[in-house]
């Protein structure tokens, strides 16, 4: 299969691009402001309530063809990782508003040139349930989360007859064989965390290339959840207490999976709303991330994980550019809204450069 490669000018920047990602930074302060006056505290503006705050390690695989052994997986090692699980909202609701949820990945002792305003030996991914990204562009994310950010203020009983809405949604789109990405964004499967697949949903640079990033479950105890459920009416913090209950007994492992561009057609750059069919390219392991047997929500960890570190997608090589209108968002988008946090909470951010400033 021929790839294509990755070049400077495969991107193409909308030319009010720069005043709609200030009005996402305007309405998602809003919507962070909306949920410190009622929580008494600045969290997150999306996946605010984690779920396990776990350590491990990243193996690059041997043997990867020259396609694949780009960047940070053109070197065999192991690096340490440290992995953020969490519901996606910003804020902190009971799990009965199960929505879409992340899975932040940030791998230590990574070499090379990084993108502009990142110093530290490290590159984030920060990862979501769903191949896609529904609103495909900075101006589909200002209008989203227009909307997003004026039902903050809405009970949480709102919120999740809405999630229930779009479950039930895909399970009558199953039925037909196809689903809709936005319904899951809203309203996700009341499944085990570390069950689920996690996705890049938007394009990055790969070394030479351009690629989609995947993270899929690799063990049989892991696949073995693919049933379990929540009920929430035993449990609104049933996603957090089944996590950390399986980290006591199990190895959790995940293989991380790249996705070529291989088809600028069916594989655009700049709307990452579309799904890249696996037929034009399918996803590829370059790596296994193990996270062993561990206390998942230990006090000290946790309060490390949730209120000084960051992870963002500009914690990058440079051969791991994140592109496309979306990316360029999250660039500006994660940064301002972590500086409000942390000046609200008077709590200094830190870019984490070694796994051993993680409390144990």
């Amino acid at each position: 299969m021929t790839y294509l490669r990755y070049a400077s000018d495969i991107e193409q920047p909308a030319p009010d691009e720069q005043e709609t990602i200030d009005g996402i930074i305007k309405g998602m302060t809003q919507q962070s402001e909306t949920v410190e006056k009622r929580e008494h505290h600045a969290v997150r503006a999306s996946h605010a309530k984690s779920s396990a705050c776990v350590t491990g390690e990243l193996t690059i695989a041997a043997g990867l063809p020259p396609e694949l052994a780009q960047g940070l997986f053109a070197t065999l090692g192991t690096h340490p990782v440290a992995v953020r699980f969490a519901q996606g909202p910003g804020e902190t609701l009971g799990d009965r508003v199960s929505t879409h949820r992340g899975m932040s990945i940030k791998v230590f002792n990574v070499l090379g040139e990084k993108i502009p305003g990142h110093s530290v030996d490290t590159q984030d991914f920060v990862l979501a349930t769903g191949t896609t990204f529904p609103s495909g562009t900075a101006a589909g994310f200002l209008r989203d989360g227009t909307v997003i950010g004026k039902s903050t203020g809405m009970p949480e009983s709102v919120k999740s007859a809405v999630s229930s809405t779009m479950r039930n949604l895909n399970k009558v789109l199953h039925a037909f064989g196809t689903e809709s990405a936005l319904a899951d964004f809203f309203g996700h499967p009341y499944s085990h965390p570390l069950a689920d697949s996690y996705f890049s949903q938007a394009p990055m640079r790969y070394g030479d290339y351009v690629a989609k990033l995947g993270a899929m479950p690799a063990t049989e105890a892991q696949r073995a959840l693919s049933e379990w459920r929540l009920d929430p009416k035993q449990d609104e913090d049933g996603f957090r207490q089944a996590t950390v209950a399986f980290f006591r007994e199990n190895e959790v492992v995940f293989e991380l999976k790249a996705q070529l561009w291989a088809d600028a057609e069916r594989q655009p750059i700049e709307d990452a709303s579309v799904d890249w069919p696996v037929s034009v390219s399918p996803y590829r392991t370059v790596a296994t991330l193990r996270l062993p047997r561990q206390d998942a929500y230990a006090p000290d960890r946790v309060r490390y994980f949730d209120e000084i570190m960051t992870f963002r997608p500009a914690h990058s090589l440079a051969a791991h550019q994140p592109l496309g209108s979306v990316m360029r968002a999250r660039l500006q988008v994660y940064r301002a809204l972590s500086n409000f946090r942390h000046r609200e909470n008077g709590v200094s951010a830190e870019d984490t450069a070694s796994i051993d400033r993680i409390p144990a």
